[in-house]
């Protein structure tokens, strides 16, 4: 009768990305020479009751061939980015009638995993680029709040609309969310007006501002992020940074950057000739929101009641969560 194997023990995970990891172990040296498989169990953590499996006495999730460790884990399960995890492991050795001599599970390990790499944002932006329509010319970023938001900033900041750290709405793996500070402004315009639209989700008050407040040469422009919430109509997420910032340090490594001149979302385009205006272009057929990184001065522009409607809630995109079956937002790596 063949010997018992030893429990695994000393699980290390490393190398985590937001769709991968790798983990390794430690059992006894006759161990390793005798294992033919490795079992891996993989669970979501849950809230209050985690670190139980269904089945602790059978392989439940995934059968490897013995490799030498660490063992990459990748695309069994389409890992989710930004998302807390249980591992658990047993070594195996395959009988000659097919059954295994396993040994017990090992201890439960926790990790999470990472955010977007910029290999993935680039394959979002590459999505994002064939949903972005031609460019149409505008002047003006606008923001829409509730009478209560521009109070608090005239009476509380001392005029200044202060950068709040963004949500998690959008694709869960953006290396935004819940990380960069900034101030949402929309820009898009009505393609009979070329104004900013009437209606609004955000608020009643319209503040606005000059778009080279915003957009001008000493200003980093980066993609972060491209989604939709179960309509038709797609999001894209730009951060403006003056150059040198604090929020362009911590975009640099983290997100795409793009030219001013030439992107299919956003662009400046300098004047040609002496007494002409800077043109500022948005894209027609995506949503852009635009996060600008630094205080806004609230005298900077004017605040003013918009004419049409403002409880369209359902186009609000606060903390709203991306649709993770829309084949032209998603990439595989996860949601």
């Amino acid at each position: 009768m063949d010997a018992p194997l030893s429990t695994p023990c000393n699980i290390q995970i490393c190398e985590v990305s937001c769709d991968s990891f790798r983990i390794m172990w430690d059992m006894p040296p006759e161990d390793t020479a005798r294992a033919t498989h490795f079992f891996i169990d993989l669970s979501r953590k849950e809230s209050g009751d985690h670190n139980r499996f269904k089945h602790r006495d059978v392989p439940t999730k995934l059968v490897a061939k013995a490799v030498p460790l660490p063992m990459a884990v990748r695309g069994h399960w389409f890992l989710s980015p930004r998302t807390e995890y249980c591992v658990a492991v047993q070594t195996a050795v395959r009988q000659p009638d097919g059954d295994y001599l396993v040994s017990e599970w090992s201890q439960v390990v926790e990790f999470c995993t990472g955010d977007y790499a910029m290999e993935h944002l680039q394959q979002l932006h590459d999505k994002a680029k064939g949903s972005a329509g031609r460019l149409l010319k505008f002047s003006l970023f606008y923001r829409n709040q509730h009478p209560d938001y521009f109070d608090n900033v005239r009476k509380e900041c001392a005029g200044l609309m202060r950068p709040a750290l963004k949500d998690n709405s959008g694709s869960h793996g953006s290396p935004i969310n819940g990380k960069l500070h900034g101030v949402f402004f929309s820009c898009n315009t009505e393609f009979d007006t070329g104004l900013p639209p009437k209606d609004s989700p955000y608020g009643p008050l319209r503040f606005q501002i000059p778009a080279g407040y915003l957009l001008n040469p000493g200003i980093s422009l980066y993609f972060a992020d491209f989604y939709c919430m179960y309509t038709a109509y797609h999001y894209v997420v730009l951060v403006l940074a003056p150059v040198g910032s604090e929020g362009d340090n911590f975009c640099r490594t983290r997100l795409p950057m793009l030219d001013l001149d030439s992107n299919p979302f956003l662009t400046y385009t300098a004047p040609q000739r002496p007494g002409e205006e800077p043109l500022y272009c948005h894209a027609s057929d995506v949503i852009l929101e635009v996060f600008f990184t630094e205080p806004v001065p609230l005298d900077q522009g004017p605040v003013e009641q918009i004419s049409g409607h403002h409880q369209l809630m359902s186009l609000t995109t606060a903390n709203a969560k991306k649709d993770p079956s829309c084949k032209v937002c998603n990439i595989s790596v996860g949601r």
